[in-house]
């Protein structure tokens, strides 16, 4: 029987959020309705709310997300009613070209929930992410439910969802950190804090924060940067150079998503260094080069798409790194809030004053 549940719908583009009676089926094959206890505010979902994304609204907000499996639907064996899960974007399909390859991590054929969850009135709403977890319950595809130790806070768990689990991935998974590595990371949010993570973590020798805000340095100092260059007063593809023996960064990672950054890192490195994109741009956004720097400097320029994650993979070996010490998700839970909260969470994130604001149902 369908369950109606509290929910924060975008019901326009840059129209203020509320919040609303979603309808949410039961599951059917191969889907289950989670109990959502977290789900952090991501700057995706405010480019949902601004429209630059889809133009699919109503969206139902919210992404990054832990909580209980409820209940599943027909041929559902890989998690049952009581798991405690991390959701995710990334539900592999084993059939495509990259999952026949032994990629699952690049799979062109991610599924979500077959059903769509509603307004009382009937009107449909789109998922942000497939996921829609701004809800205190939401329907997904039950290879989005990622089961990982109930031990850990679920506001903690929850993170691993999009953004840390991004920052890190881009760390670890795209660029390839190694240890003794010099790494710089530009923007230093919650992606670009979780990127400085994930290359102490890797062993980086060498890691420059970037920000033009000192607040987000300072944090990033705390998450294992070693350097910090303030770029509101100082070019920071020469304070990289500088820092690095007057050669670049073996690794640098564009947390930002905006074209200026991008050609920063872009010189920032070394040659044959590696430019890692994990910051989200928009649709209008385009960026020149000189196709001869781009020969010459040699090396390899990639996108990370959800930090190259393989959930099933990647998830419960970050939990087991935050339960044994090494990895400590509680520094990006700046502060918890309602679900009646997003709109002012947004305003403070958008204005640089929270790492993660964490919704708590």
């Amino acid at each position: 029987m369908a369950d109606e549940v509290r929910g924060v719908i975008a019901p326009g583009k840059n129209e203020p959020v509320r919040v609303e009676t979603i309808v949410i089926p039961d599951p059917g094959p191969g889907e289950a309705v989670v109990r959502v206890l977290t789900c952090g505010v991501c700057h995706t979902d405010l480019h949902y709310k601004q429209g630059g994304i889809t133009d699919e609204f109503p969206f139902l907000l919210g992404h990054e997300a832990a909580g209980t499996v409820e209940s599943v639907g027909e041929g559902v064996t890989e998690v049952a009613p009581g798991d405690f899960v991390v959701l995710n974007w990334r539900a592999v399909c084993g059939r495509c070209r990259a999952c026949l390859r032994g990629r699952p991590q690049y799979c062109f054929s991610t599924h979500n929930a077959g059903q769509r969850m509603t307004l009382t009135d009937g009107t449909e709403l789109t998922p942000a992410l497939g996921i829609g977890a701004f809800a205190e319950k939401t329907l997904v595809a039950a290879g989005q439910c990622t089961k990982v130790d109930p031990e850990v806070s679920p506001a903690a768990a929850g993170l691993l969802g999009c953004g840390v689990m991004a920052g890190i991935g881009a760390s670890i998974n795209t660029g390839g950190v190694g240890r003794g590595d010099s790494v710089a990371v530009i923007g230093c949010g919650g992606v670009g804090g979780a990127a400085v993570m994930g290359a102490r973590l890797a062993g980086a020798a060498r890691i420059i924060a970037v920000d033009i805000d000192p607040r987000k340095l300072e944090t990033a100092t705390r998450l294992g940067a070693t350097h910090t260059v303030d770029a509101s007063g100082t070019d920071p593809v020469e304070a990289i150079r500088e820092l690095t023996g007057g050669f670049g960064a073996d690794v640098v990672i564009e947390a930002v998503g905006r074209p200026e950054t991008y050609r920063q890192a872009f010189y920032a490195r070394d040659l044959a260094g590696t430019v890692v994109l994990v910051g989200v741009p928009t649709p209008e956004m385009r960026i020149e080069l000189p196709l001869l720097d781009v020969f010459g400097r040699g090396g390899a320029l990639k996108s990370s798409w959800y930090g190259d994650c393989l959930p099933s993979r990647d998830f419960p070996m970050l939990v087991d790194l935050f339960r044994q010490g090494r990895l400590d998700l509680d520094a990006f839970v700046t502060e918890t809030v309602g679900l009646g909260d997003v709109e002012a969470a947004f305003d403070r994130m958008h204005a640089g004053d929270v790492l993660r604001s964490v919704v708590v149902l």
